[in-house]
């Protein structure tokens, strides 16, 4: 059965409140345990059942039970959603340190000011030695916080490619901080 099929597919589609009552308590049961949170849980399940109503074509019959693709969607989201959750607790806990590293006037700690920035400085050189899209690949992901897929979205390059692009900077950027320059590398 293909489920909220169009008039032009010629089968019966499967009414979308069936699918709500049908899917909700597995899909809220899986990404509960996935992101440990009932209302990001919620979100998730929401999510899920969005993008398959925008686009019910997305699933396809002779690959596998509406169940299995449907739950493998859910969790796909759920995961997205731990990953950004935990991308905000980095930037909220980086946050939180600039504040603890000021004294009781509000001044900032220089000794660790320095040494962070030192740190910071080394990092920015090594970035700007990598080719400009493997440097916007890395900057989304670990100072943006966004996914592969959210960068590969973002820069219409095909996910392969950001996964290649963000190995690739990886590996040249611990080659140029390790001492070693990026010559070496092909």
């Amino acid at each position: 059965m293909t489920l909220l099929a169009g008039p032009d597919q010629g089968r019966t589609a499967e009414p979308l409140a069936e699918l709500l009552d049908r899917w909700t308590g597995p899909a809220l049961s899986l990404a509960r345990r996935v992101v440990a949170d009932d209302r990001i849980a919620e979100d998730v399940v929401q999510e899920a059942f969005l993008a398959y109503w925008r686009n019910p074509g997305a699933f396809a019959s002779a690959r596998g039970s509406f169940g299995a693709w449907f739950l493998s969607l859910v969790h796909h989201k759920a995961v997205d959603a731990v990953r950004h959750e935990a991308s905000l607790r980095r930037r909220t806990d980086a946050d939180a340190e600039d504040r603890a590293r000021t004294d009781e006037h509000g001044a900032p700690d220089v000794a660790e000011l320095v040494t962070d920035r030192m740190g910071d400085a080394r990092v920015r050189r090594a970035l700007e030695e990598l080719p400009e899209a493997q440097r916007e690949a890395l900057v989304l992901a670990y100072w943006g916080g966004y996914t592969q897929r959210e960068i590969a979205a973002r820069t219409g390059a095909p996910l392969g490619t950001v996964k290649t692009r963000m190995f690739a900077g990886m590996r040249r950027l611990q080659q140029v901080l390790d001492g070693g320059g990026l010559t070496a590398v092909v």
